[in-house]
C-alpha cells in the first residue's frame, strides 16, 4: 500500500470521511472536520502504520494543513528514514 493510500484509509477510517472528501487540497480541519484529538488519532495510526515519528511542532503543522502538504510530510519523513544517514545512525 503507498504512503497516499494508508493517508487515506486511516482519514476514512477516523474522522469518517467519504474518500471522495480526501483531495489534496482538502483541510484536515476545515473540510475534513478533524479536531484536535482526530489529529492526534491520525497521527498515532501514522506512526504505526509508517514506521516514522511525527513531532509535536509538526502535529500543529498537520493539523493546519491540506491533506497534499500531509502527504509529502510523510514522504519526505520515510525518505529521511530511510536514507543511508539514518540508517547508520
Amino acid at each position: 500500500m503507498t504512503v497516499h493510500e494508508q493517508l487515506v484509509t486511516i482519514l476514512v477510517d477516523l474522522l469518517g470521511v467519504e474518500v471522495e472528501e480526501i483531495t489534496h487540497g482538502a483541510s484536515l480541519t476545515h473540510d475534513l472536520g478533524a479536531d484536535s484529538l482526530d489529529v492526534i488519532q491520525v497521527a498515532l495510526a501514522l506512526e504505526e502504520a509508517l514506521g516514522i515519528e511525527i513531532g509535536d511542532d509538526d502535529l500543529d503543522e498537520l493539523a493546519k494543513g491540506t491533506v497534499g502538504q500531509a502527504l509529502a510530510y510523510l514522504e519526505a519523513q520515510l525518505a529521511a528514514a530511510t536514507s543511508p544517514e539514518a540508517r547508520r545512525g
